[in-house]
């Protein structure tokens, strides 16, 4: 059997090793591989390389996609589905295995669903994919968000003021909050919660009083009271929240509000890249190998999701129609700890 393996959406730690758990046991039953370059834009265009042995041994601790990835919908185009499977045909690929978020799963749903036999396999750092506890990428965002805060509060500190990190998190808090409460911050926004800017800046006065210094950790995907978004958006239709600036607005009112010196930093892309956590690579191992045998056994229309402490085979469909955000617990967990 022929193979195809792609990657979809935003990159993150731990697809090289994914990709590296998928081709080893794929050659191990057999099966061979063939890397579609670029996400679903290469699988539209027809841009393949070899993915073997040579390609995968040593990419392990590697960050980003060996592969390359794109943010496009092939289903915005009236021939996506047949350019498809015209490169499935000459490159006579079996199937294919999708690496990537819902975005890129749902694609590989939809594709299911018109005939195409595919397999995919769950990244993001946002962790809000349903049907699966924890996906490769975010505890590399989270750790690499927790060295920033540290940093930020030694400055904070020097200069008195309130400092405000912008993380990554477009539809749910995750990394915001296992930041906040990893990094011992004083306050957090996240988009399952409606922002409360008063009660925010009042803790924050109090904070100030007792140690001349504060710590925010904003997520990316909060939107503020009064405040109407209309922006950029991708082949998704997600708005491009790059231009929003949520940190800079949020440190703008903490600052109006309190009169307090206030600073924001945004982490951004630098949560994207580096080398994987020991967690991420072993996690991203383990989904790759789990993806590779659903593609022998003939388990298409599947993902390798974490449930618990197995990876299990989980329908495509169930893992897209649904996101995984912060619940109330969570929430109140975080409230537990803040005066």
């Amino acid at each position: 059997m022929r193979i195809g393996v792609l990657t979809g959406g935003g990159d993150c730690p731990g697809l090289n090793p994914a990709i590296r758990g998928f081709v080893m046991r794929s050659l191990g039953l057999g099966n061979e591989c063939v890397g579609i370059l670029e996400g679903w834009s290469g699988a539209y265009r027809g841009l393949v390389a070899p993915l073997g042995l040579a390609e995968v041994e040593e990419i392990v601790s590697k960050g980003g996609t060996i592969l390359g990835t794109s943010r496009f919908n092939p289903y915005k185009k009236e021939d996506g589905l047949s350019r498809i499977r015209n490169t499935m045909r000459d490159n006579r690929l079996d199937c294919l295995c999708a690496l990537g978020g819902e975005d890129t799963l749902g694609v590989a749903a939809r594709l299911h669903a018109d005939g195409v036999k595919v397999v995919g396999i769950p990244k993001t750092m946002d962790n809000d994919l349903s049907c699966t506890d924890f996906t490769f990428g975010f505890d590399s965002a989270v750790s690499k968000a927790v060295e920033a805060c540290a940093a930020l509060k030694d400055t904070g500190a020097s200069h008195r003021r309130v400092m405000v990190l912008e993380v990554m998190g477009r539809h749910a808090g995750w990394v915001a909050l296992y930041t906040a409460m990893a990094a011992g911050a004083d306050g957090c926004l996240i988009p399952e919660v409606p922002p409360d800017i008063d009660e925010l800046c009042s803790r924050l006065k109090t904070v100030y009083s007792r140690k001349r210094h504060a710590l925010v950790v904003v997520s990316e995907g909060v939107e503020l009271p009064g405040v109407e978004e209309k922006g950029e958006v991708d082949e998704f239709g997600h708005t491009i929240l790059k231009k929003r600036g949520i940190g800079e607005r949020v440190a703008s009112l903490i600052e109006k509000h309190t009169g307090i010196e206030t600073r924001c930093a945004v982490i951004g892309h630098m949560q994207r890249g580096g080398s994987p956590t020991v967690f991420d690579r072993i996690l991203g191992l383990r989904v790759g190998v789990k993806a590779a045998e659903l593609a022998q056994e003939g388990n298409f229309g599947m993902m390798a999701a974490l449930v618990g402490n197995r990876v299990e085979a989980v329908p495509l469909r169930q893992a897209v129609c649904q996101l995984k955000v912060v619940p109330e617990e969570w929430w109140h967990l975080w409230t537990c700890l803040v005066m």
